[in-house]
């Protein structure tokens, strides 16, 4: 994969994270604790959602981080070689997630 290959798919990954942040906005809202217009067993279910959504709202976060760090690598061309030993990253590995920073021996 190509620094632009990779860059425009970075790029796009970090924009789609970007919407589904603004699509799950709803389930990471407070739930509403008056017992008359829900059960408790529903207030629960939806107390479950609500704490799903806040750890995959984290995900993505952290995802975002790995893009933008891989994007900067990109910048100043160091893309492509483990952070750790400075070995090329296997193209395969970079083919598939191209904001790895480590080659396949030091992530183990």
């Amino acid at each position: 994969m190509k620094e632009e290959e990779a860059r425009a798919a970075l790029v796009g990954r970090r924009a789609a994270l970007l919407a589904e942040d603004k699509l799950d906005e709803g389930g990471r809202a407070p739930v509403e604790l008056d017992q008359e217009s829900v059960g408790r067993l529903s207030r629960m279910d939806a107390m479950q959602v609500q704490e799903m959504a806040k750890a995959l709202e984290q995900r993505r976060k952290d995802e975002r981080a790995r893009i933008d760090a891989a994007l900067e690598r990109i910048e100043v061309g160091e893309w492509g070689y483990c952070l750790a030993c400075g070995d090329e990253i296997a193209p395969a590995r970079l083919a598939h997630d191209p904001s790895v920073p480590h080659c396949i021996k030091c992530a183990s």
